[in-house]
């Protein structure tokens, strides 16, 4: 999506330990313009395929979802939360995943009505490095007994080994953006 590899290469900064901080735009403070455009790739690239819920892990995935549940008969869009809320009960799906930004591991859950067996579901996030959270949403989906539609990412790390894996689990993954190398001194270059 040239669109977003633009915005990417003017906005985007590289950080030490292989982060890239699309902040201005994507995670912090959001262009509503920009994922309309995300919304709409995703729509395209998933046309045809049945999508019953769209799932995400918060909290920079759930602006995106919304966008794209426009594209898919406003499809409900449910969110796996890192923490667990005073008002949530017991009955949830949970696993365990570990932030590649954060450094930090996380019993992520979802509350199980929002997930129901023979749901059809598109996983969307913001980015995709090693794929831990996009490994903990396909083991929620098939603990709820529904299947992954696919997966769409804005932005993946190429040169990581999350798109590879999930790839090879035969998910059906589209980035928006795939970054073949960065850094802080040569900048970025896509696939």
């Amino acid at each position: 999506m040239q669109l977003l590899k633009d915005r990417i290469r003017a906005e985007g900064k590289v950080m030490p330990g292989g982060i890239l901080n699309v902040g201005s735009f994507l995670n912090q403070q959001t262009d509503i313009g920009l994922y309309n455009e995300i919304g709409k790739e995703f729509a395209r690239r998933f046309s045809g395929v049945r999508v019953t819920r769209i799932l995400t892990i918060e909290a920079s995935g759930i602006g995106v979802a919304c966008v794209t549940a426009q594209y898919f008969n406003n499809a409900p869009v449910v969110f796996a939360r890192k923490f667990r809320a005073k008002n949530i009960d017991e009955n949830l799906y949970s696993t365990e995943v570990t932030s590649y930004t954060h450094g930090v591991d996380y019993t992520i859950t979802v509350p199980r009505p929002y997930l129901l067996r023979g749901d059809s579901v598109l996983l969307i996030d913001d980015f995709l490095a090693n794929g831990c959270a996009l490994d903990g949403l396909v083991m929620i989906t098939e603990q709820a007994g529904a299947v992954v539609a696919g997966a769409g990412v804005v932005i993946e790390k190429g040169f990581q080994s999350g798109g590879k894996r999930l790839r090879e689990k035969n998910i059906r993954l589209e980035s928006l953006a795939i970054i073949d190398k960065m850094s802080v001194e040569d900048g970025i270059s896509f696939r």
